[in-house]
């Protein structure tokens, strides 16, 4: 008899005991403070600094960074220099001989303005020069009133002018008035077509060429 009295009593501890247990959330588990954070491992630039393949290890073509051989420039001159644009990678490169003396950045054609591919010779040279057809127009107080103004098209206001964009260290490579210059290089295919070349590179490019330096344009 006194086991069936029990009998309710253990099967109501039972219960609960499981109920709790299944009711329970599981713990995370305790951080371990020996356990040392996991770092992504940085890429580690091989190859020895100041050498061409470091410089093209990490972002290029894309960097607007000027790579220098300085012993092969020191003996570039207008009468063993070349320029090569290739217009996929938007770099240019002078070169003496067949060896890369210097590698820069450039903007060259839109797709509405092209920039040609061909082999050329510069067949003008000027250190100061302004665009007779591209630039602003400027009204009668000297405010642009329009800052991407094509003379051919736009009418000057009264009073105003037409201030032909900076086209500083030209050379010039064909009669349709394409031609190396100094310009904005930070976006692709931007140009109207003529080689926009970085600030860094185009007075030695200018310095170490001559009329009849032969440049070659590439896709």
């Amino acid at each position: 008899m006194k086991s069936i009295f029990f009998l309710p009593i253990i099967l109501a501890a039972f219960a609960t005991l499981t109920l709790s247990s299944c009711s329970s959330t599981k713990k995370a588990p305790t951080p371990n403070p020996d356990q040392k954070e996991i770092k992504t491992a940085t890429k580690v630039n091989p190859h020895p600094p100041g050498s061409y393949d470091h410089f093209k290890f990490e972002n290029y073509p894309y960097t607007t960074r000027t790579w220098k051989n300085n012993e092969l420039l020191a003996r570039a001159n207008s009468s063993n220099t070349s320029v090569t644009i290739d217009l996929s990678m938007q770099r240019a490169f002078l070169m003496v001989g067949d060896q890369v003396a210097m590698d820069y950045r450039i903007s060259t054609g839109s797709s509405s303005h092209k920039t040609p591919t061909g082999s050329y010779t510069i067949t003008e040279k000027l250190k100061d020069k302004r665009s007779n057809l591209y630039g602003k127009m400027l009204n009668a107080a000297g405010e642009v009133v329009d800052s991407d103004a094509d003379a051919r098209k736009d009418t000057v206001p009264e009073g105003g002018k037409f201030l032909g964009a900076s086209m500083s260290y030209w050379m010039r490579l064909t009669n349709a008035g394409v031609g190396m210059h100094k310009g904005n290089v930070n976006s692709r295919y931007a140009s109207h077509g003529c080689i926009r070349s970085h600030y860094s590179a185009v007075p030695i490019v200018f310095a170490k060429t001559r009329i009849g330096t032969p440049v070659s344009i590439v896709p």
